[in-house]
């Protein structure tokens, strides 16, 4: 997957069959990119490879996918600041 610019984060929750567990993931890759990536690895009943914004890989089964769920990341605020 091609690297993106920092300011384009996208966040991705996965859940996991059979657990209450979750994974969070923030890659650098666009929304569209994420979906298509699981999307295909779905359809092909392929492993589901992604790069989070660390550099590290993550390889999902696709029989183990219970949902996913992708967003936009929003910039986080630290301090106090008036809107």
């Amino acid at each position: 997957m091609a690297t993106k610019s920092k300011s384009s984060k996208t966040e991705v929750r996965i859940g996991i069959s059979d657990s209450n567990q979750e994974l969070n993931i923030e890659c650098a890759n666009s929304q569209d990119e994420v979906v298509k990536s699981v999307s295909e690895a779905l359809n092909s009943n392929q492993t589901l490879n992604l790069s989070d914004t660390k550099g590290r890989q993550i390889l999902i089964s696709p029989s183990k996918i219970a949902f996913v769920e992708v967003g936009q990341s929003s910039e986080r605020k630290v301090g106090f600041a008036a809107d």
